[in-house]
Order: structure tokens, then sequence, then C-alpha cells
């Protein structure tokens, strides 16, 4: 049986109540996002709470973090509640089609639903937390450049084979991509995942992506992965 829990070196995420498990791709999202500055910090689509929790370790953000199922609101709650950062962090049940929010956030940061070519897995609630039936690409980057405040920055975690057509739309909401990571499983694979940092500033420069391998073997992983994972997993 899964352990419904999974430890971190400053917090615990249980995640028995979530249709989407703590992975690696919440993590490299909450470790890579550049917080600096941040005041507040808005989590979309927050399932466990996971990233919010990261977020908070390094940052003295307010973070109000959205999320659409009953049973994924009651877990990030008690996960965040359980936390050092529990009055820090805001729970929202609630759609982000129409959310609306008089704060203009300084960090948005999502770990979207994808595979929206993909059959349809038989879970419901599975399938809207894994697919893009329930939130579109377009929808998610629309809303995001809405609440992104003057220099806010818009960072999420996309399969690789959409990355160009994720910055096609976010052109159509004045976001320019800044930062780009690719993400390879392993030495000799292709990208898997991209960690993609938009702003809404014409004037900002795009860095050169650059590629992070996870693995050289299997659990033997790369000094780059360690480095930006070892303040949180327990024995990084």
């Amino acid at each position: 049986m899964p352990n419904p829990y999974f430890s971190f070196k400053q917090f615990t995420v249980w995640h028995d109540k979530c249709a989407m498990k703590v992975g690696t791709d919440g993590v490299l999202l909450g470790a890579w996002t550049d917080v600096s500055n941040a005041n507040s910090v808005l989590d979309i689509g927050t399932g466990t709470g996971l990233v919010a929790l990261m977020i908070a370790q390094r940052c003295n953000a307010d973070i109000f973090a959205i999320e659409i199922d009953n049973n994924a609101v009651i877990q990030a709650t008690d996960n965040k509640n359980r936390s050092p950062w529990s009055e820090r962090i805001s729970i929202i049940q609630g759609d982000f089609k129409t959310f609306e929010s008089n704060t203009k956030f300084d960090v948005i940061v999502s770990n979207p639903p994808y595979f929206s070519n993909s059959l349809l897995p038989p879970d419901i609630k599975r399938s809207t937390a894994r697919h893009t039936n329930e939130l579109s690409y377009y929808e998610l980057i629309e809303g995001a450049a809405e609440l992104l405040s003057p220099r806010g920055k818009f960072s999420l975690i996309i399969p690789a084979d959409v990355i160009d057509k994720i910055i096609e739309i976010a052109a159509n909401f004045d976001l320019y991509p800044i930062r780009q990571t690719n993400i390879l499983p392993k030495q000799d694979s292709s990208p898997k995942r991209v960690l993609i940092s938009f702003s809404n500033k014409k004037d900002t420069i795009f860095a050169k992506p650059n590629d992070l391998i996870i693995e050289l073997a299997r659990h033997q992983y790369t000094p780059e992965y360690i480095d930006l994972t070892k303040e949180y997993y327990l024995n990084m």
C-alpha cells in the first residue's frame, strides 16, 4: 500500500485524499520558482499544497492557493495547518476560471493539468487533475496575466512537447518568457518537462534555456538536481 504522506525536511505532505500525489513535477516547480522580493504568491491548482508549502519555506510572502476539488482542499488545509507557515498560507476552494482578486500577485505558479491528447483515465477525479478539460492552457495563462503585479512573474511546469504552444499563447496576453529549464530524466534522454517563467514586461531579457538532468543512474541524482532540491528532500 502506498505511503499516505511524504516527509520533507521542514514539513510533511499528506496526499491520501488527493487524486494526484506528491511528485517530481511539483517539487521541481516549488524549488525552481524565483520568489525573491515577493510579497504575494498565487498557486493555481494547489492539490496537496506542496508547491505553496515549498515556496513558504524560502520567502516571507503571503501565499494564496486555489483548488477546485473538495478533497484536495481539505487535504491542503490540513497540510498547511501542520506546517510552520500556516498563518501565511490561505487555501481557497474555487474554480480559477471564475476567480477574482483585488490583490495583484508578485509570483504566480502552477503545475497545471496536462496530457490533453491522451485517453481519459477512468477515475473522474484523476481526470480533472491530469487533463486540460477543466482548465485549458489558454484560460490558465489569460487568468494569470490579469492577476500579475507590475513586473510580476508567472512560472509553470509543462510537458516539453507543448512549450512552443505555451509561449505562443502567452504572447497573446503580453507575457514574455524570461527563464527556461528543460528537464531530462536521464543523461541520454530527451526533455520530458519544461520549467518556464514569464514576465509582463516586454523589455525583460530571455536567458538562454538550460538543461537539468535528474538522474545519472537509478537513485543516483545529479549534483544540479541535488543542489536544487537539497533544502527539501530528507536524504539530499
